[in-house]
């Protein structure tokens, strides 16, 4: 299993409970491929540097997770279908280089 790092932005008109449930429904669709989140980050509210479907804020959350590489195209499909996500960045995530 590989190693990526997910940056979302979640629609600001939801409350954090709301959010809450959006980013445990992420973990539901990680482990239920097989995968896990090793750490993740609620950043918060941020303003955006321009609007994203009329929006001019968002709540930012991080996570750095672990995915069979045959589920990525799938994991990111569910993603996209998320009505509470405006939008996200999907990467793998680079080894740390020790000097």
């Amino acid at each position: 299993m590989k190693n990526y790092e997910l940056l979302t932005i979640f629609k600001p008109n939801l409350d954090s409970e709301e959010v809450d449930k959006a980013i445990a429904k992420i973990s539901e669709v990680i482990s239920g491929f097989g995968g896990k989140v090793e750490s993740e980050e609620k950043i918060g509210r941020k303003k955006l540097a321009y609007d994203i479907q009329n929006f001019r804020d968002g709540f930012f959350y991080t996570a750095v997770l672990s995915l069979p590489a045959d589920k990525v195209a799938e994991f990111r499909r569910q993603l996209r279908l998320n009505d509470s996500i405006i939008r996200t960045m999907f990467m793998e995530a680079s080894e740390k280089v020790s000097a």
